[in-house]
């Protein structure tokens, strides 16, 4: 089984990427983040176009901003949008769906971004976390978490520490309440599989960030051991991250039991920019 999550940064505007990277890529499951549609206008664009490739549907969305989906051609049982005593902001978001995909318990995910440390909205993530590890706790030993965590899990998930501090994604808090939820027995399996590599899965729109590779890791696919067992291959589709209107993020790729296409490395193609020195780069909104 082949299950993927892409932060699609609106599924309107990627529409024209989405479906020809279903049909090169084959995934069995689809974990989607940033929608940025209704549940009614994520059905009328794309209802049809994956029901003829053989995908069912649970999203979770909301106009303009957030949403989730899964899309699965293995089954979709026991949907449930949204995390259950889950904060909002102030209105609860559509940022979690799941549902059961071939025995497999599937979590999408978009975490809030926290915007700036020690902020209202840094607090409600925080406190969003600790819903999702209440869900996670609660839920089948086969789990799968994927989504856009908005955490890069440690410095070696950026291309400089230097560059984000004061930044939220790095932060003590942050970074503890994701080893939380790892603490209930869930394995990275990115980061399992290739220890000591250079991966990213983030990549800025502004200062040629992706040419660069001047990135970070934040999407993530975290999953029970009786899950991280099964992976034969686990890698970043750097691929569609680039030529016209892509996402700002790439797929994130995990094979189970077999992987098709082998096990082809951490990141595919791999970048060719060289690593730039500490210090000399600063993130681009950084004044």
């Amino acid at each position: 089984m082949r299950i993927a999550t892409w932060n699609v940064n609106s599924v309107k505007q990627r529409m024209p990427r989405l479906l020809p990277w279903l049909e090169q890529r084959q995934p069995d499951v689809v974990c989607l983040q940033e929608t940025k549609l209704a549940d009614e206008a994520f059905a009328e664009l794309l209802g049809s176009e994956l029901a003829d490739r053989g995908y069912a549907v649970a999203a979770h969305g909301e106009a303009t901003w957030n949403g989730v989906a899964i899309i699965s051609r293995v089954g979709l049982d026991d949907v449930v949008a949204g995390l259950d005593g889950a904060p909002g902001f102030p209105q609860p978001e559509a940022r979690a769906v799941a549902a059961t995909c071939g025995a497999v318990r599937v979590v999408s995910v978009y975490v809030p971004n926290g915007r700036v440390p020690g902020s209202e909205h840094y607090q409600y993530k925080l406190a969003w976390l600790a819903s999702l590890r209440q869900v996670v706790a609660t839920g089948p030993q086969a789990t799968i978490v994927c989504g856009d965590m908005n955490i890069a899990p440690t410095d070696q998930d950026v291309f400089d520490p230097e560059a984000y501090v004061g930044h939220t994604h790095v932060t003590g808090p942050e970074r503890a309440a994701l080893s939380e939820l790892l603490a209930l027995g869930l394995r990275d399996v990115v980061r399992d599989r290739w220890p000591d590599e250079r991966v990213f899965t983030y990549w800025d729109y502004r200062a040629g960030m992706f040419h660069q590779d001047l990135g970070m890791r934040i999407d993530l696919v975290l999953a029970s051991s009786i899950v991280a067992d099964r992976v034969k291959a686990a890698w970043v589709d750097r691929q569609a991250r680039k030529g016209s209107g892509p996402s700002d993020h790439a797929p994130v790729i995990v094979d189970l039991d077999e992987a098709p296409d082998g096990d082809i490395g951490p990141v595919v193609p791999p970048p060719s920019a060289p690593r730039v020195r500490r210090g000399s780069v600063k993130l681009p909104q950084s004044p």
